[in-house]
């Protein structure tokens, strides 16, 4: 035991441990509390102060010196010199009663007693992350009751560890940066970007189930579009005292940080500055434009990228090992997956194409792939059921492709019309048009419209592009563009898809010509940079509707071209601007 020198008093369990090992003891002995459903029984005022010598010694001798204090009296419900029988609560504090609950007549106490500042973090384990009690748990029931609860299947397989973390070793695999500094526990704030169904939210799990394990930090979890700044400022208000009283950090994950506007997002900028708190966001949308600059700075930026086909077929794998359901062309004789089958419940097989067909239409999505996965099998389930009710036995049911196809209906299109995939997919058609491409410029113009884009602003942009694009190379584009923008006027979506299809090929096919869009662009420039008043117009160009200004020399000189039958000589410029050519001219 800890020396009277460098010894901490632990509030709930009253005993006395090193300033080394007191965090992780304390996390361990308030989760073991905690786990007691029953209320506590009441100790009466004689067993305290007439305890009969030889009984409980060594949690008598553990509670000396302590003061007696009802303060403490919530985190006692499982400390074995407190917990008295029922004989008690009538007056009586007979020895019998008392020694019967001791040893664990109601509950096995004895079995669970402090293991000490050496044991702590093995207790620590038990809490290991969001669901890690519920992935624990997952592994020691059967794959029907896994598929038919209530939770889905992607928040109950969440990984507990980077091994187990697949699609993303750019950012964290083995010999990167970042996967030092997790491994240390050396945690940076982090921004992570990603689409849906990337990692994200696990990436912070695995996070959390590290620091809950190893005692090193304290995590908390918020959501942006449920929490408050007032819920903000209390968890900083308990992080500053974690680290005053107890040394000990905190790591604060907040998810979809961009649904907090700038003056939330305010309320981090001094704490994670210095120190108080270590922030994990987790956003969809750019942090550029969503994340204020001033966060930015002081947050490491990590870009989780879609999951690729291999990665997703790693997941499902996982997956259905854990469900023990057997995967058909892949390995005839598993007899570890043959025997999770209770022999009362449906024997699950599953096609290798059915998997490869969810990790190709989930879109990257992983949470979309084990989501459809569970409702294939659910509902084989449910049509298995009657007949296995009249046989009475065990039944195998197939999940095969078809089934998958039909949960998932269709590839999930990635698309935010608000957002930055708006601004990629309009940008990727207009250069596929300038390159001539018609083949990548349909598949951009499927993407958009198929995504819920405005057809309007796709026809806007066509309009833009035959003026700018292709100019005098041909003439007739702009009056195609602009017949196909009234036509989407007229009749709308789904019946404009062709029309704009139309006009984004003849686009790609037709000569392209910048001249114009460079000279105007020359012009604007030459107005800008010009120094001093802009020079008048010329009085020969100027209209005369007044004797006054006739009388000013307004009009007077200007030669009417089609009065003359040969090309006219006459100065249209401003006598500063005389002889430049805005085709060729360069801005200095």
């Amino acid at each position: 035991m800890a020396t009277e020198m460098d010894a901490v008093h632990c509030p709930v369990c009253l005993k006395d441990f090193t300033c080394a090992t007191i965090n992780g003891h304390l996390d361990a002995c308030l989760l073991k509390s905690g786990t007691d459903s029953e209320p506590p029984l009441k100790k009466s005022r004689i067993s305290l102060t007439a305890e009969p010598p030889g009984v409980n010694s060594t949690s008598s001798s553990s509670m000396a010196g302590a003061p007696s204090s009802s303060v403490f009296s919530l985190f006692q419900t499982n400390n074995k010199s407190n917990v008295s029988g029922p004989s008690e609560r009538n007056g009586s504090s007979k020895q019998p009663a008392v020694t019967a609950v001791n040893k664990g007549a109601k509950r096995n106490l004895s079995s669970e007693a402090e293991p000490g500042p050496e044991g702590a973090e093995g207790l620590e384990s038990q809490s290991s992350g969001f669901n890690g009690q519920t992935l624990k748990a997952s592994l020691d029931v059967s794959p029907l009751t896994l598929l038919t609860g209530n939770k889905p299947l992607a928040e109950l397989l969440r990984p507990n560890t980077l091994e187990e973390y697949f699609g993303q070793n750019k950012v964290v695999g083995q010999q990167t940066l970042l996967r030092s500094l997790l491994d240390s526990q050396e945690i940076p704030s982090l921004i992570l970007w990603g689409p849906p169904g990337c990692g994200k939210t696990t990436l912070a799990h695995i996070l959390s189930s590290t620091s809950k394990k190893k005692g090193t930090a304290r995590f908390v979890t918020l959501s942006a579009t449920s929490a408050s700044t007032s819920d903000v400022r209390e968890v900083i208000k308990q992080a500053h005292n974690e680290l005053r009283l107890c040394k000990r950090k905190t790591i604060m994950f907040i998810d979809e940080i961009h649904r907090f506007n700038k003056s939330q997002q305010d309320t981090f900028l001094p704490h994670v500055e210095c120190g108080t708190v270590t922030l994990i966001g987790a956003t969809t949308e750019n942090p550029s434009f969503q994340v204020n600059a001033a966060l930015l700075s002081r947050c490491r930026v990590l870009v989780l990228e879609k999951l690729s086909v291999e990665a997703m077929g790693l997941i499902l794998d996982r997956a259905v090992a854990r469900l023990g359901i057997r995967v058909l062309e892949q390995d005839p004789a598993n007899p570890k997956q043959r025997d999770q089958s209770d022999g009362h419940e449906p024997k699950i097989f599953i096609e290798q194409k059915a998997l490869d067909t969810i990790a190709y239409l989930c879109d990257g999505d992983a949470r979309a792939g084990l989501n459809g996965l569970q409702l294939a099998v659910q509902a084989r389930l449910s049509s298995a059921r009657p007949g296995q009710s009249e046989r009475g036995g065990s039944e195998e049911i197939l999940v095969k492709e078809d089934h998958v196809k039909e949960g998932l209906q269709r590839s999930h299109i990635l698309y935010d019309k608000a957002g930055e995939e708006h601004y990629n997919c309009i940008s990727a058609l207009h250069k596929s048009l300038r390159g001539s491409n018609e083949n990548a410029s349909l598949y951009w113009l499927g993407r958009m419209l198929e995504g819920g884009e405005d057809p309007l602003y796709v026809a806007r942009r066509l309009v833009r592009f035959a003026s700018e694009d292709v100019g005098m190379a041909d003439p007739a584009a702009l009056p195609q563009a602009v017949s196909a923008f009234q036509a989407c006027h007229f009749i709308g979506m789904p019946e404009c898809e062709v029309i704009l299809a139309q006009c984004a090929v003849y686009l790609a096919r037709a000569p392209k010509s910048v001249d114009i869009y460079k000279a105007y662009a020359n012009v604007k420039a030459c107005l800008r940079n010009h120094k001093g008043p802009l020079p008048s117009v010329p009085l020969h160009l100027r209209n005369a509707p007044t004797r006054l200004m006739k009388q000013l020399g307004y009009a007077k000189g200007y030669k009417y071209n089609p009065g003359f039958s040969d090309p006219v000589e006459q100065q249209y410029l401003p006598e500063e601007l005389q002889g430049i050519d805005f085709f060729t001219w360069t801005p200095s």
